[in-house]
């Protein structure tokens, strides 16, 4: 109700705010892009004055720095990743951490899948069975495995993650640091040329990693992604664990621990690899609930954000910045909206609404160099190249994002809140290889026997 009530002040003072300054308001979304530019050069500037100073004055690493780490992966219906992932981590060349694979009420032979797992390398996996009745979430899960971790720390992955053999030995140094509460490593997706979906959603993360490195940076509001992501055990007992209620465990914790005055660091050099997904339709899921998660947390936290004595300024700022990221779709829907209801009334030329499509062009503009640059940066590609996938991938974020926006602000203002968590699914990829190699070995057995009918 709190989250409804605070999204319905919003969205109502936004809408009478334009309404009454209707000839202005288009110098006023000016205003923001403006400043959202500016500090997106801030956060450049200072992403390249920090390389110079780690290029001239390489960190010194504290090679006796080694924390046991509980490694936790949940797992819901995974049976056809899960093992490749478990093993995977098992190649890692830190030497103090034990894995809890975790079975979360799974309708497949994913338990299964676990337990021999176990029962293979039983002074390193840990299989924990969830109870069919256990209170459902990814949060709930990692709670109950905290109660028998014995880490000093916590890495978490998704089902289906690969990574390199020293993935843990570099993200642990960042953990380090007194005030450093957890630490995110870099996001890629590994299947990335399936398909023109899966292109664009690693060319997302990429501009991810972009805004992430920026934050970074200038020591801001850096996010949890939920796979590949390192948390300090004392800094999980501070906020009292995962919040089981929420439905993006990630970014719920991320805010809680900015609250707490914990600071959270992102490693770019440090990547876990995941699969992207290759249908549409599962792909809504899962953005559904990243936004909806998303927007819920700063609603549920709004308070403490403004008030918390122990977050720093600079996070403060930062966190206001992004949430402008929010507020600018918003207001440039309700000013064309405002606008075509006032032409409809003849209150209105149509000619009203150019500033406002010139607006929304410059934006679009400035979002697809933005795109480019991280292509450039980050993936290394060629310009051309580059400026292609930026182009392309610009029109999905539009497609998926857009609309999500209006839905998700729709749901929490006139409907019930729910779990819905939107699993994920993983496995996609190699069940698709499996049906192409067995049409093809049908393919091949048809002209085979078309041959011997031919020879007879």
């Amino acid at each position: 109700m709190k989250e409804r009530l605070l999204l319905f002040i919003i969205v109502l003072g936004l809408t009478a705010f334009i309404y009454m300054f209707q000839s202005y308001t288009v110098w006023g979304l000016a205003i923001l892009v403006s400043l959202m530019t500016v500090y997106a050069i801030f956060t450049n500037l200072a992403y390249k004055l920090k390389k110079r100073k780690i290029l001239k004055e390489p960190p010194l690493r504290n090679e006796n720095y080694k924390p046991f780490v509980s490694i936790m992966i949940p797992a819901h219906n995974e049976e056809s990743v899960i093992a490749n992932t478990v093993k995977t981590v098992l190649e890692l060349d830190y030497p103090n951490f034990e894995i809890i694979a975790i079975d979360d009420r799974s309708t497949d032979n994913t338990a299964s899948v676990l337990k021999a797992l176990e029962k293979q390398y039983p002074n390193k996996v840990i299989a924990f069975i969830r109870d069919k009745n256990a209170f459902p979430g990814k949060s709930a899960v990692l709670n109950d495995a905290l109660k028998f971790a014995k880490g000093e720390a916590i890495l978490v992955f998704d089902a289906d993650a690969t990574m390199e053999k020293d993935f843990l030995t570099n993200l642990i140094y960042e953990l380090e640091p007194k005030d450093v509460g957890a630490v995110q490593a870099r996001k890629i997706v590994r299947n990335k040329d399936h398909n023109l979906l899966t292109k664009c959603q690693n060319n997302e993360m990429t501009m991810d990693t972009h805004f992430q490195v920026g934050r970074d940076s200038v020591k801001g509001a850096v996010e949890l992604r939920g796979n590949g992501e390192l948390i300090k055990r004392a800094a999980i007992d501070d906020i009292g664990g995962w919040n089981n209620y929420t439905i993006t465990d990630d970014l719920d914790m991320s805010t809680r621990l900015h609250i707490k005055g914990w600071d959270v660091r992102f490693c770019l050099d440090t990547a876990v690899y995941e699969e992207g997904i290759i249908y549409l339709f599962p792909l809504y899921k899962q953005r559904r609930r990243w936004l909806e998660g998303t927007i819920r947390r700063y609603l549920e936290y709004f308070w403490d954000i403004l008030t918390s004595k122990k977050m720093s300024m600079r996070v403060r700022v930062d966190m206001i910045a992004y949430i402008s990221e929010f507020i600018m779709p918003a207001w440039f829907i309700i000013e064309i909206g405002i606008l075509i209801l006032k032409i409809l009334l003849k209150d209105a030329q149509p000619h009203t609404l150019m500033s406002s499509v010139i607006m929304g062009c410059i934006i679009g503009f400035g979002f697809v160099m933005a795109c480019r640059y991280s292509l450039r940066r980050y993936d290394n590609l060629p310009r051309l190249d580059a400026l292609i996938q930026s182009i392309y991938t610009s029109v999905y974020l539009l497609v998926i994002w857009f609309p999500l926006v209006l839905f998700i602000g729709f749901k929490i203002l006139f409907m019930k809140k729910d779990m819905n968590w939107g699993k994920t699914a993983h496995g996609l990829v190699q069940h698709e290889h499996a049906i192409q190699k067995a049409k093809a070995k049908i393919k091949q057995a048809k002209e085979e026997l078309k041959k011997l009918l031919l020879a007879k």
